[in-house]
């Protein structure tokens, strides 16, 4: 499948470079080595989602992203900060394992209830707090509801509401301190090399287009989903030149690596179904626009 096949040389080329800077500033390879294993687990879950995905999983979809979040704000959190779920001995970014499915799941689901999931995950997001990802999805939410709403007077007040909330989150600032290896790791590469700065910042971008110009080619309601997920890949990455946010793919961590994995997974999927009675164009309505 061309979109798993092009995400995957792009997404591996960062995180194996991350990796090489990694070692090259002194991190332990137990840490660093995370972010390889996250790598290959999310290609095998993206396999999947790829030969078992139907659209009518997409209701599922939409409740487990504020789910998720909302188990975020079961643990002590960070000094006030909730935005990690336990995995076994893992801390896990509940955002960033979510929101690339969500925001291709808002592009191809239909009805209201989409909506209530962007929305009431954005108003978690702004609760917790994390303004990346409130940004992030904010982006993509706006994008799709242009895209996608007839009617003007709605449009209006989904943007509006995406971008309050988000917003929202930026004045509600995290008193963490930022770890190098994660949302410093281009700093890192820049001590190493100004070559290999130059180049973590091209793999980093082309791992954020992949998505969208992979899909280039699919029906163009589809093409609304890759523009979304590659809207959100593209907050990740210049979130951390405006605050102390991971940096995904490069940085240690491996929850960016698995959500965008099944944003992949799920999107790859229902192109390849786009033909089949069971996975319909992702209509609603006439909202599919050329995006």
């Amino acid at each position: 499948m061309r979109l798993i096949a092009i995400f995957a040389a792009a997404s591996l080329s960062a995180v194996a470079l991350g990796a090489v800077v990694c070692a090259l500033s002194d991190i332990p390879p137990a840490v660093w080595l995370r972010n390889l294993a996250a790598w290959l687990i999310g290609a095998l879950a993206a396999a999947a989602l790829l030969a078992r995905v139907r659209r009518h999983w997409l209701p599922v979809v939409l409740l487990a992203a504020p789910a998720t979040l909302i188990a975020s704000f079961l643990g002590d959190g960070l000094s006030g900060v909730h935005r990690w779920i336990e995995v076994g001995p893992l801390r896990m970014n509940a955002a960033m394992l979510v929101l690339p499915a969500l925001a291709v799941a808002l592009a191809c689901a239909r009805g209201f209830w989409r909506w209530v999931a962007a929305l009431g995950s954005l108003m978690l997001l702004a609760l917790q707090p994390d303004a990346s990802q409130a940004t992030a999805l904010a982006a993509a939410a706006a994008l799709v509801a242009l895209c996608s709403l007839q009617s003007p007077v709605a449009k209006v007040l989904t943007v509006a509401a995406s971008a309050g909330l988000a917003a929202i989150a930026w004045l509600r600032p995290a008193p963490l301190e930022p770890v190098p290896e994660v949302e410093e790791i281009i700093g890192l590469a820049a001590q190493a090399s100004p070559l290999l700065a130059g180049t973590s910042l091209a793999l980093l971008a082309a791992t954020t287009m992949a998505p969208g110009l992979a899909a280039r080619r699919a029906p163009r309601d589809l093409r609304l989903a890759a523009a979304a997920l590659t809207v959100c890949l593209g907050v990740w990455t210049l979130a951390p030149f405006q605050g102390a946010f991971p940096v995904p793919f490069m940085g240690v961590g491996p929850s960016p690596i698995l959500g965008a994995w099944l944003g992949v997974g799920l999107l790859a999927g229902l192109i390849r179904n786009r033909g089949q009675p069971h996975a319909s164009n992702c209509r609603e309505g006439g909202l599919a626009s050329d995006v």
